[in-house]
């Protein structure tokens, strides 16, 4: 009896401890892959979008706080595995842990939904998960480098905006594609499948002649955005989005097509601005859409319980839900029968 008792308590460490370990070996696989693709800013190496973020803000939507022990043990292999342990590292490890549990603070005061079935889930994302939160991970680790003299006063600016929208980017590309993947419940319908190859097929065609063509072609993602956004809602628009960034990330880091012939600080605007429109045009509208959609399933759902009472009421049956007289409580009934039978002249 002892033993069975015992059980779910000698469970819930091992549980935990295999969830921290999942978490940050996510968290640095996702480092690992971030740091393929590199840029340099004012003599500081940085990556154009850091996976990482959105792979903590994910883990802590989902898990809860008892996933930051692991963003911050994947975190401190990451800095481990490029450079030596030293005190600044401790505060880039400070940072990187802060900002994304910041970020599931703000998300879940304001009633975050992980189905980013709303607008009001997608701004959210992108204003306080993305936006807001990561500027404490750039001004920790930026402010870190140049108190250590490892940066000039003066590329303080630069390099702290690279930063930003790279811890930014993550959360607003990663994180979505993440929390996808564990809401989603069904596959697609037959006939969507058919119209999601094509859909694919276009894609693989369309957006590596777009990121790597001399011809600013950029532009030509959007539409292949609205349609995915339209016809597969979040599923279809972030896949877009992540496959589109992570070849225009190629082409910027290559210096190839319309980032050809450009210097570094201007390859990382030109990069990063189009990352960022597209990650917004992509969340905002799939929640914008899901969100209408929703919406017109609750009024045709209250609109056909409405036919159903009418119905009823015109056969002169009860509505749906109401008692009978004759399934009326049996005590009821007789209660109501003595009170309405004359009394006995000897009562």
């Amino acid at each position: 009896m002892t033993a069975v008792v015992g059980t779910p308590d000698l469970r819930r460490p091992a549980v935990f401890a295999v969830q921290t370990l999942a978490v940050a070996l996510g968290y640095y696989a996702a480092g690992r892959l971030g740091l393929v693709r590199e840029l340099v800013v004012e003599g500081a190496v940085f990556t154009p979008i850091w996976p990482p973020t959105g792979v903590a803000v994910a883990c802590l939507l989902i898990l809860g706080l008892r996933a930051w022990p692991g963003i911050a043990l994947g975190a401190l292999f990451v800095i481990m595995s490029i450079t030596s342990l030293r005190p600044v590292v401790i505060g880039n490890l400070i940072g990187n842990t802060a900002a994304p549990v910041c970020a599931y603070l703000m998300l879940r005061k304001v009633g975050f939904r992980n189905e980013l079935d709303r607008l009001r889930d997608g701004l959210a994302l992108v204003f306080l998960g993305a936006l807001t939160a990561m500027l404490l991970s750039s001004t920790i680790g930026v402010g870190l480098l140049v108190l250590t003299d490892k940066l000039a006063a003066h590329s303080f600016w630069p390099v702290w905006l690279a930063w930003w929208v790279g811890d930014a980017m993550g959360v607003l590309i990663v994180t979505p594609v993440l929390l996808l993947l564990h809401t989603i419940t069904r596959p697609l319908r037959l006939s969507r499948w058919k119209e999601a190859v094509g859909f694919a097929l276009i894609s693989c065609a369309l957006v590596p002649l777009a990121t790597h063509s001399r011809i600013s072609l950029l532009f030509l993602v959007y539409p292949l955005l609205i349609w995915a956004a339209l016809r597969f809602q979040l599923a279809g628009s972030m896949l877009c989005a992540l496959f589109a960034s992570v070849m225009a990330t190629i082409a910027a880091t290559d210096s190839v097509g319309p980032f050809e012939r450009l210097n570094r600080v201007e390859v990382m605007i030109k990069l990063q601005a189009f990352n960022g429109t597209m990650a917004l045009t992509a969340l905002l509208l799939s929640a914008v859409i899901t969100e209408q959609r929703n919406t017109r399933r609750s009024v045709e759902r209250a609109c056909q319980e409405l036919v159903e009472v009418l119905e009823h009421l015109t056969a002169g049956d009860p509505p749906p839900g109401r008692p009978t007289k004759d399934t009326q409580d049996p005590t009821t009934t007789k209660r109501t029968e003595d009170t309405k039978s004359p009394k006995s002249p000897n009562g």
